[in-house]
């Protein structure tokens, strides 16, 4: 995915596991782990899933704690399985701790 972030402990790459794995993995992320800066990156059908995983982990629980500090949208082109190529969106949501 395009972006300047790196891809290690502090990025969440949201997919077909449950909705709230997401929301409790973004908290664990800025309570147990501390960090100062989590990612949340998702590509196609799952984008508006990574948006509701954010707002629900900002709005609900760490509420006054953590701030979006950037957005970036994109498209990758790959190969399905039949050899076409395809584009797919991209979105990657950087959150920061209030300081």
């Amino acid at each position: 995915m395009a972006g300047k972030a790196k891809e290690n402990d502090n990025t969440i790459f949201i997919g077909e596991k449950p909705f709230m794995n997401y929301v409790t993995s973004v908290i664990m992320q800025f309570t147990t782990k501390e960090e100062d800066t989590v990612y949340v990156k998702a590509r196609g059908k799952f984008i508006n899933k990574a948006v509701d995983v954010v707002e629900v982990a900002r709005k609900r629980f760490l509420e006054d704690k953590i701030e979006i500090k950037n957005i970036e949208i994109d498209s990758e082109e790959f190969e399905n399985k039949e050899g076409r190529k395809v584009r797919v969106s991209t979105i990657s949501i950087e959150m920061t701790k209030v300081k």
